[in-house]
């Protein structure tokens, strides 16, 4: 029997009680999922044909490329191209004036020996003509030098205190004796460097004031370099004493020149190489080197030398330039026999060689 449903077809209708057929869903089995194919399908290829080739075959029986000839390292070649006995370069220690390292206008040198005797170096002997030139060059930077903010001339000099630091091994070396020795006045030679640069741009501050005054002005006195100074380098502390005559002369503003102990040139030599490649302008410092007997009368008396460090004279030689440096009112330390290098240095170090200007202005303009 059929009946017509709403849309108007017929179909045929269960009998009461029949079971309706149900729609029977079948889920197909799951094919096993392809292995990951790594790289492009070239790249598996050339795999599956290397196993192939190798399937079933000796390791031995493969062919095998033919061993690379051994290199040869540079140092091999070189040993082989150099003598059995190679002469070293011996160093000449030249003078440091304006920035650059002449020998002596003489042509002089003389022999530097250790404390056994044994010859270690020649070092130029400087002459009159080597001290006029080394101040004039420092007179020439002195106004530049002068200049320059005391912040700069403190970073300048700590980057002095770096350079040394880096030659640390060679100027040990130089300074000979017990090597726990040298190297502690190496040390000792940095951290001076770096006490000095500190105090580049403090000590006016300390030393400067503000004056009171019995009226309407306000009184101000700070400190102003000299000028070039000549320093005589103490014999007793090659390196440290050096350094301790020399730093606090150009971190005040100064320019210097330099005469460095005859027994133990060799350090101050190799500061001077330091300080041409530590940003320090030519002719801030100027190192001589020779014999105190026959320059430092030419240093105390010249013109343009405005203050004289007689540290490194002996009690005779300090009075006979004394005198002379008074012909021409230079400002004079004489030397300090139980002067310690090793302990703080005093204030006094920074304030002999400058000048005080006092400056007066109205208040209320």
């Amino acid at each position: 029997m059929t009946q017509p449903n709403n849309d108007g077809d017929a179909r045929p209708q269960a009998k009461s009680g029949a079971a309706r057929p149900t729609k029977r869903t079948t889920a197909r089995k799951a094919a096993p999922a392809a292995p990951a194919r790594r790289g492009g399908g070239r790249q598996a290829s050339a795999s599956r044909t290397e196993t192939v080739v190798t399937k079933g075959v000796s390791a031995d029986a493969l062919p095998t490329s033919p061993a690379a000839p051994p290199r040869v390292g540079m140092a091999s070649r070189l040993a082989a191209l150099a003598p059995s006995a190679r002469l070293s370069v011996r160093k000449t220690y030249k003078l440091y004036i304006g920035g650059a390292f002449p020998r002596s206008e003489s042509g002089r040198t003389y022999p530097v020996v250790d404390a056994e005797g044994a010859f270690v170096a020649n070092v130029a002997r400087a002459s009159r003509k080597d001290v006029r030139d080394a101040v004039v060059a420092a007179a020439k930077a002195f106004g530049g030098w002068a200049a320059r903010t005391p912040y700069n001339r403190g970073q300048i000099l700590y980057r002095v205190a770096e350079m040394l630091e880096g030659r640390r091994a060679q100027f040990a070396d130089e300074l000979g004796g017990p090597r726990a020795d040298a190297e502690a006045a190496v040390d000792a030679a940095v951290d001076r460097w770096v006490f000095y640069a500190g105090w580049a741009d403090k000590y006016a501050q300390v030393v400067g004031a503000t004056n009171p005054v019995a009226g309407p002005y306000l009184n101000l006195s700070t400190p102003e370099p000299t000028g070039v100074v000549a320093v005589l380098a103490p014999p007793a502390a090659p390196l440290l004493g050096l350094v301790s005559v020399v730093a606090p002369v150009i971190a005040t503003g100064n320019t210097c020149v330099v005469l460095a102990s005859s027994e133990h040139p060799l350090a101050a030599v190799t500061l001077a190489e330091v300080l041409a490649t530590s940003d320090l302008p030519g002719g801030v410092v100027n190192v001589l080197t020779g014999q105190a007997a026959e320059l430092g009368s030419w240093l105390a008396s010249h013109e343009e030398v405005r203050g004289i460090d007689l540290t490194g004279a002996d009690a005779e030689q300090a009075a006979e330039w004394e005198a002379l440096a008074a012909a021409n009112l230079k400002r004079v330390r004489r030397p300090d026999p139980a002067e310690d290098f090793t302990a703080d240095p005093p204030l006094s170090r920074l304030t002999t060689f400058t000048e005080t200007k006092t400056v007066w202005h109205p208040v209320g303009i």
